[in-house]
């Protein structure tokens, strides 16, 4: 009986990896176990904290930890030095995943592919540093990884692969990001066997339909109790973990920030409080603290003040004197 010929593995292929966060290492780890991983890339140690000490990005530890070679340019348009290393490590070719820098015309042109991304979207949407972010505040059902070709422009190049995943219902930006990692893993190491073949496709981007997705700020955590109940919560989760939810309450030492750390909503059954304008804490229960919005009630069930512990809602609103009636923000 004649087993058949066994099918071929993939062509290895010579690569550069740029990356910053812990997004970054489930690709990395596959690109180190399946392709020949010459040169890591990280953005530079940062002061952070309280204490301001130098902080080493995530895929910068992973690379040291499994001693490869790594490199940190301050800056990429001017450095020569770091071009001609580059180009001297003759790379099929180089893959960005949460890089967090632009890259220069000059750069892209040095593998002989040239730079592909690990991008954690479905392109054109939410093209910027925090697609996942945007993709639950926008209420997003479907999200995904593409893999892009990169050019001088910001998230612009053809998508060369795509793999979709669905949103779970109460899943967090810190959540999301997590599990979209490891399909980006999975959607680079099948580009990559694709590449070698010579049998990777690529598909221009329609730029008529691409929206953003910028950097959050802090104040993209502000609750905006005007809207309805559900893109209250779908901003929740945007933006847990960080800037993370809050609200401001006025009271006999001034204005305090209050971190929401959990939110619920009500069943869209449910109906609004006659006459109580959005903002309104309307019950206070073991549940925690039910605050109408634009459309439909929401539940704080943990929150914390400066400098406090965080705190069931309930224990919260007694400590607070948090009364019926009284705005939130």
């Amino acid at each position: 009986m004649n087993a058949g010929k066994a099918p071929s593995r993939a062509p290895r292929l010579r690569l550069a990896a740029f990356g910053s966060p812990a997004f970054a290492i489930p690709s990395f780890e596959r690109l180190r176990s399946e392709h020949e991983l010459v040169l890591v890339v990280a953005q530079p140690d940062k002061p952070a904290g309280r204490g301001m000490a130098p902080r080493t990005p995530a895929a910068a530890a992973w690379a040291r930890e499994h001693e490869l070679p790594l490199a940190q340019p301050e800056r990429l348009k001017r450095d020569e030095a770091f071009r001609e290393r580059l180009r001297a490590l003759e790379l099929d070719v180089a893959v960005t995943a949460a890089y967090g820098k632009l890259l220069p015309e000059a750069l892209l042109r040095i593998p002989r592919h040239g730079f592909l991304n690990v991008h954690a979207s479905l392109l054109p949407k939410y093209r910027g540093a925090a697609p996942v972010q945007w993709a639950l505040i926008e209420g997003e059902r479907e999200t995904g990884v593409s893999i892009m070709q990169t050019e001088a422009g910001l998230d612009t190049g053809p998508v060369r692969h795509v793999l979709r995943t669905t949103i779970a219902p109460d899943e967090t930006a810190g959540q999301l990001t997590e599990r979209l990692a490891l399909l980006g893993a999975e959607a680079l190491s099948q580009a990559l066997a694709l590449l070698a073949r010579d049998a990777l496709p690529s598909n221009a981007q329609d730029d008529a339909a691409a929206t953003r997705a910028p950097q959050l700020g802090r104040a993209d955590g502000r609750i905006r109790w005007e809207d309805d109940a559900e893109a209250v919560f779908a901003r929740h989760r945007g933006v847990t973990p960080w800037p993370g939810s809050w609200f401001e309450r006025r009271g006999q030492q001034g204005v305090a920030l209050v971190k929401v750390l959990a939110l619920s909503r009500t069943a869209a059954s449910a109906a609004t409080p006659p006459a109580l304008e959005p903002g309104t804490v309307c019950a206070i229960d073991e549940r925690g603290v039910h605050v109408v919005t634009g459309a439909g009630t929401v539940i704080l069930e943990v929150l914390q003040s400066p400098g406090r512990p965080r705190q069931q809602a309930a224990a919260w609103a007694r400590g607070a004197r948090l009364e019926v009636g009284e705005r939130c923000g």
